[in-house]
This record gives C-alpha cells, sequence and structure tokens, in this order.
C-alpha cells in the first residue's frame, strides 16, 4: 500500500498522510486552515510504497486532479504494464489518466546492459546465422555501441532494463 502526504499550499494549515483515496477525501474534505477557513488546494507527495508505485507515481506526475487514477492504476495494473508505463513516460509520452500500457509504443529487454542485449541479439539470430566457431570473434561492444543510438538503459524499482522508444 502506498503512503502519501497532502502539503497545503495555504501555509496556515497543517498536511497530512493518506493510503487511499477516500482516506485522502475525508481528511482534505476536514481540513481548515488556523483561520477557519477549507484548504483546497495541495502538493501531493509520495512518502512510502513499494519503489515501482514510486516511479510510477512520478511517471503519471500526481496531483489531486489524477490522485484518484493513481490508486485506480496501482491495484489494477501488474508490475509488467507499471513498468512499460513508466518507460512511456521516460520517452517522452505524455502520461493521461486514461492511458493504457498497450498505447506506448517501446520495447523492454530485461537485460543489465547493452552488451547483453547485443549478445541476445545475436543469439536470436538477428544478424542471421553465425557458424559457433565464429561466435567468438564478434565485437559484442561494438554492437553495443551502436544499438545504444537507439535504445537507452535506466534502472527501475532496482532492475536494470533496456529499452528502445518507437
Amino acid at each position: 500500500m502506498a503512503e502519501l502526504f497532502a502539503n497545503p499550499y495555504n501555509l496556515d494549515a497543517k498536511g497530512f498522510y493518506f493510503e487511499s483515496f477516500e482516506d485522502y477525501q475525508e481528511k482534505a474534505e476536514a481540513l481548515r486552515d488556523r483561520f477557519g477557513n477549507v484548504v483546497e488546494e495541495f502538493e501531493i507527495q509520495f512518502i512510502d510504497g513499494e519503489s515501482i508505485d514510486g516511479e510510477l507515481f512520478e511517471a503519471m506526475g500526481v496531483t489531486q486532479a489524477t490522485l484518484e487514477q493513481f490508486f485506480e492504476k496501482v491495484d489494477e495494473w501488474e508490475e509488467w504494464e507499471k513498468l512499460r508505463v513508466i518507460v512511456a513516460a521516460e520517452c517522452g509520452y505524455i502520461i493521461e489518466s486514461d492511458s493504457k500500457p498497450d498505447n506506448f509504443d517501446v520495447d523492454i529487454y530485461h537485460v543489465d546492459s547493452m552488451r547483453e542485449l547485443a549478445q541476445m541479439f545475436v543469439d536470436e539470430g538477428l544478424f542471421g546465422d553465425i557458424p559457433e566457431n565464429l561466435q567468438y570473434y564478434i565485437d559484442y561492444d561494438a554492437i553495443a555501441n551502436d544499438l545504444s543510438v537507439e535504445y537507452s538503459e535506466t534502472t527501475i524499482a532496482g532492475k536494470r532494463i533496456v529499452y528502445r522508444c518507437g
């Protein structure tokens, strides 16, 4: 469960922690500043929870307006779907509240480096059939360098991946 903090823009009011949209609504409606005025605007901050949920929070650019969708996505999306949306945000896609993970043209490879991706591509036959005795002479670092033109490396929730934006 993600723990968030609603920090009021009104300096005369104190913020509050919450773990669900319903909890947020209840506390926000009850909050008053020291003069008894309703507090209306908050900065929403991710405090604690799964690393991938924190990165999804950043990718979605969560605000008061998108808070309910964030909690829905955290509960309904699988980890691979969250990862896809986070990578899409790194690619420059704008994440809308109705965005679906399959809407983004991104390729994700669960490898630790460009060199590993190069080896994977050679093993899968991307460069054609290469006899076993010639594979020892392949310059994987050069292939990795070429791949880095279209592919990028990143770490999301402690896991290294290589991705390509469409």
